[in-house]
């Protein structure tokens, strides 16, 4: 793919630094480094804040890992995030990058849920790929992990094009053999948005609210945060003015129209 697809959940990495800072959280759990964009800064703060990243991913390049060597505040876990969860405690805030589909994301929000009532901290939580193409089409860089009754039929050369529900051969954002997609998107249990939604409506109908704010650019932010925490208040106005927001809608799809642009002038070259 393209190096001009900016794609790191590090494009938001001022908004999730503040809200960091707003809830004084010093102990940091990162699902998903690979390269390690966020995983630097993250560090940062955490090291600032007298407190630990902790890095869950299961298969990072090994720039990362080598930068993790050299930072005592600093760990990595080689688990997939579901197997790791028993290695973590005490977490003031998680940020979750890693498999894009409503397997992972709903029994990763379970885990987190669990964790912060077992360590009676309040959840706060960051989701990358909340908007297209994640929000409601699984995509799986494992898919032999996920559960034949919660995995959709999948291929891996296929590529997707905003407004159109089926995979295109050789066209579209795809992954190129590094990560399958589902055959079609939208339905139940279908993407990362919907394991959010369907995580927090069964949290409703518990008597529990959480706050979610849904920022519409580069794959899309969510944030996900408990309603009675000190901080939340604080935190919600800061992030109202990007919630649902109509111009970073209309930005974000025509950065996409321009990127799939580019990926069908290489398509057509490479084909030539």
């Amino acid at each position: 793919m393209s190096d001009l697809l900016i794609h790191s959940m590090s494009e938001f990495s001022e908004i999730i630094l503040d809200a960091l800072s707003l809830a004084g959280a010093k102990e940091i759990v990162e699902i998903g480094a690979e390269h390690g964009g966020m995983s630097f800064l993250l560090a940062e703060h955490a090291q600032a804040a007298g407190g630990r990243l902790t890095s869950i991913d299961p298969a990072p390049k090994q720039a990362f890992c080598d930068w993790v060597g050299e930072h005592k505040h600093v760990r990595h876990v080689a688990k997939p995030s579901l197997a790791a969860f028993d290695d973590v405690g005490g977490v003031d805030a998680w940020v979750i990058d890693g498999d894009h589909n409503w397997f992972t994301v709903y029994h990763e929000l379970k885990a987190v849920d669990a964790r912060c009532k077992a360590d009676d901290k309040p959840m706060l939580a960051f989701l990358h790929d909340v908007a297209w193409p994640a929000a409601r089409r699984d995509m799986y860089y494992a898919p032999d992990r996920i559960p034949e009754a919660f995995r959709h039929p999948y291929d891996f050369d296929g590529g997707v094009i905003p407004g159109f529900p089926a995979l295109l051969p050789g066209r579209g954002f795809r992954g190129m053999g590094q990560f399958a997609m589902a055959l079609y998107e939208g339905g139940p249990r279908n993407g990362v948005l919907t394991a959010v939604e369907d995580f927090v409506e069964e949290k409703r109908a518990a008597g529990e609210t959480l706050c979610f704010a849904e920022i519409p650019a580069v794959f899309g932010l969510g944030i996900l945060f408990a309603m009675d925490a000190e901080w939340s208040e604080a935190l919600a106005e800061r992030v109202i003015p990007w919630h649902d927001s109509k111009l970073l809608h209309t930005l974000e799809q025509n950065r996409l129209a321009n990127y799939l642009a580019v990926l069908d002038w290489q398509d057509s070259a490479a084909a030539a």
